[in-house]
């Protein structure tokens, strides 16, 4: 094994390891309001679900170099509402520019041609082609040297129609095409799909053994 230390370790070295290895991350497509009412749309792949009671999530921002922060950090730590989408095959280019550097009156929707909708219950709006979006209230804020972590109550989810059997609540995996952060530029799609039956082996699994499993989850 190769061991490193990482108190001997630069910021950005860190980084790189980390951002690398803990693969595949999902990916928060994040609306937040400008003070003058512009959407703002950014990706954020330090992200997960932290726990359902209460329903929360956990979204990551870094901080800039200089004074300034991220338009998303300083809208949720002014207004303490958010909408985390949840990024499909089908927008992941439109996802990946949202992340160009745009001056904070102009929109990355409009860049983009992403489209908005009215939320449920927050002001920041829903983009329409995402298959999934969480509303959320702000429940907690901690602050590292180098991030803000936002930890998000779901307040509301709206989900693509079909994807959600309401009657048993259950995702119809079967019908669902995220996509995740890879290393470096790299992202990864989720098409190539395993269930491991409990007594069952990998081999047994790979060759398609209770794959019904995994689409109802």
């Amino acid at each position: 094994m190769t061991e490193i230390d990482f108190a001997q370790l630069g910021t950005y070295e860190r980084y790189k390891l980390m951002a690398s290895l803990i693969v595949p991350r999902p990916i928060a497509l994040v609306t937040t309001l400008g003070a003058d009412g512009t959407v703002n749309a950014a990706p954020f792949s330090m992200f997960n679900m932290m726990g359902e009671d209460p329903p929360v999530v956990m979204l990551s921002v870094n901080k800039l170099q200089d004074t300034a922060q991220k338009d998303t950090a300083t809208n949720i730590l002014r207004d303490k509402e958010f909408v985390v989408h949840i990024v499909d095959e089908a927008m992941a280019a439109a996802m990946h520019r949202c992340g160009d550097r745009l001056a904070p009156h102009e929109s990355e929707l409009d860049h983009t041609g992403l489209t908005a909708t009215p939320s449920q219950s927050v002001r920041p709006p829903r983009i329409v082609q995402a298959p999934v979006a969480f509303e959320c209230v702000l429940h907690e804020t901690l602050e590292t040297p180098s991030r803000y972590v936002f930890i998000g109550r779901v307040q509301w989810l709206a989900v693509r129609d079909g994807l959600v059997d309401t009657e048993k609540w259950r995702v119809r995996l079967q019908e669902f095409f995220p996509v995740g952060r890879f290393g470096a530029s790299f992202y990864i799609n989720c098409r190539e799909r395993f269930a491991i039956e409990a007594g069952e082996g990998l081999a047994a699994a790979q060759s398609g053994v209770g794959s019904t499993a995994i689409d109802e989850m």
